[in-house]
C-alpha cells in the first residue's frame, strides 16, 4: 500500500485538500486499490479556510516519515491564518524528512512556500501562486529557480501555480505512486479530461 500525508496548516484551501483526498480515495475504492491517504496537522482539530472543522489523523509528532511514501503540502489564504502553522518549524522539519528520504512532495498554489522556507528548495526549480508577483517574488527570496508556469517538478518535489492546478497535481501524484495507465484510468472514471 502506497501511503500519502496531507499535512493541513489553519486556512487550508478546501478544494486543494479535496483534490488528493478524491484521486487517492477513487484509487483505493475504483483504481489498483494500491493508496490511502491520511491527513495530520499540528491539532487534531484544523480549521480550513472559510472556518469548516477538519479532524486529522495525526499530528505531527506522531508520524514515522517512513510509514508514508508521499507528502502533500496544500496552500491556504492568510486571512485564515494559513502562515501560522505553514512556517511553524515543526510543520518545516517534516518536510525537510519527507525531502532527505528522497519521498515525493506535491504542492497547489503557496504550499510551495513553506516548502522553499524548510531549505529544500535551495537552486531547485518550482512555482507558486501567479495571481501578481509577491508570492513569486517571496518563493525567488528563498533561492529558488523560479519558473512561471502551471506545474513545475524537480526530482521529488512538484509545485504548482494556483488552485486549478490541483487535480491535475493529484493525478500526477498518483502518476508518480502507480502508474500513468493508472492515473488515466482514474481521471478518465472521475471525468476529467485527458491532459
Amino acid at each position: 500500500m502506497k501511503k500519502t500525508l496531507l499535512l493541513l496548516a489553519e486556512g487550508f484551501e478546501c478544494y486543494e485538500a479535496s483534490a488528493f483526498i478524491d484521486v487517492i480515495g477513487w484509487n483505493l475504492v475504483d483504481g489498483d486499490k494500491s493508496t490511502q491517504l491520511f491527513s495530520c496537522g499540528l491539532r487534531h482539530e484544523i480549521k480550513s479556510s472559510f472556518d469548516q472543522r477538519i479532524l486529522v489523523d495525526y499530528l505531527i509528532g506522531e508520524i514515522d516519515v517512513e510509514a508514508f511514501d508521499s507528502l502533500v503540502v496544500i496552500g491556504g489564504f492568510s486571512e485564515y491564518n494559513y502562515y501560522k502553522d505553514a512556517y511553524d518549524e515543526r510543520f518545516l522539519e517534516l518536510i525537510r524528512l519527507f525531502d532527505a528520504r528522497k519521498k515525493i512532495i506535491a504542492s497547489v498554489c503557496v504550499g510551495a512556500l513553506p516548502i522553499a522556507r524548510s531549505g529544500v528548495l535551495i537552486n531547485r526549480r518550482a512555482t507558486t501562486c501567479n495571481l501578481g508577483d509577491k508570492k513569486l517574488e517571496e518563493l525567488r527570496s528563498y533561492d529558488v529557480s523560479v519558473l512561471n508556469e502551471q506545474i513545475v517538478t524537480d526530482n521529488n518535489i512538484i509545485t504548482s501555480c494556483n488552485t486549478s492546478a490541483a487535480i491535475d497535481v493529484a493525478l500526477l501524484l498518483l502518476e508518480r505512486l502507480t502508474s500513468k495507465e493508472q492515473s488515466n484510468h482514474i481521471r478518465e472514471i472521475m471525468g476529467f479530461k485527458p491532459m
